[in-house]
């Protein structure tokens, strides 16, 4: 009832973060009661062995983390071969420019906003100056990746994600914590419409992804 527009579902390995979560089996039950836009968020190890049985079990795409993964123009391919979309995330200490030779191939980059791994903590406003650049750097090559914030996100910091570029708001404690959750979503859609309309240049439209697996 709260009207989110996708499900983010983290799937946490106990190494490259330092919780665990659930596998793909999980997403394969989220798939059966829902139709919205499932984003499975990896923040695993070695990515590439787990990314098929998440598309098997339903996911419409797959984000997977840079620093994670050696071979990451190889897994983006195959995710998109398989007809999902393909994301790719980095945490805060890792530059844009990392990114730049996948730009062309990625449909979403999944800008972390706080170190992985656990819910509840305070973003990192530094984080949002990688949005506005990768803003720039899509702009000015013709890509068509959307820009996704996750981290801190709530009715306090919406504003600063709007102005920075983010076009998905990933939500965990402020949207599972709240005593109305879709209050929130439609507190935080209201607050990016207004921050949005200033820059002529960005949809005034945010998609709200609630975050399941970090709280």
């Amino acid at each position: 009832n709260a009207d989110v527009s996708w499900l983010h579902l983290d799937v946490m390995d106990g190494r490259f973060v330092p919780n665990l979560s659930f596998g793909a089996k999980m997403v394969a039950d989220i798939r059966k009661r829902t139709r919205l836009f499932l984003d499975a968020h990896l923040m695993t190890v070695e990515p590439e062995r787990l990314v098929p049985s998440f598309l098997d079990a339903g996911a419409d795409a797959v984000t997977f983390h840079l620093e994670a993964c050696v071979h990451a123009h190889r897994l983006l391919e195959e995710i998109k071969k398989r007809g999902a979309s393909a994301g790719i995330s980095i945490v805060p200490s890792t530059p844009v420019s990392a990114l730049e030779p996948l730009l062309p191939l990625v449909d979403l980059v999944l800008i972390m906003t706080v170190n992985p791994g656990f819910g509840g903590q305070k973003m990192i406003p530094e984080c949002l100056d990688k949005v506005s650049r990768l803003r720039e750097i899509r702009e000015g090559r013709g890509f068509s990746f959307r820009l996704a914030v996750d981290g801190g996100i709530n009715e306090s910091t919406v504003d600063e994600a709007a102005r920075a570029g983010a076009e998905i708001l990933v939500m965990g404690s402020a949207f599972f914590e709240a005593p109305d959750p879709g209050s929130v979503v439609n507190a935080v859609r209201s607050r990016y419409s207004r921050a949005a309309r200033s820059d002529p240049g960005h949809s005034s439209a945010a998609a709200t992804a609630a975050a399941l697996g970090r709280r």
